[in-house]
């Protein structure tokens, strides 16, 4: 599915959870990597399309590119 050519450091695969816990599970990876490190999250719950934006925003994190698929959708965020 991957149309974007950004390199990532890390993956999160939240497929098959609930929300909120795409979110939780990327913020916990996000703790663990250093600034500048790129983690893309993967999801199948529709709510991570407008929580992981507003998230990303609010904690000062770069959302660099969402890759809406049919089964899942990638989120590619780099930490401040």
């Amino acid at each position: 599915m991957t149309d974007t050519d950004i390199e990532y450091d890390e993956t999160v695969d939240a497929r098959g959870a609930a929300c909120p816990g795409p979110l939780m599970d990327l913020i916990g990876k996000m703790r663990d990597v250093d600034a500048g490190a790129v983690v893309r999250l993967l999801s199948d719950n529709d709510q991570s399309l407008t929580d992981i934006p507003e998230w990303a925003d609010e904690a000062g994190n770069d959302l660099l590119a969402v890759e809406e698929g049919d089964d899942h959708d990638e989120f590619y965020v780099e930490k401040a």
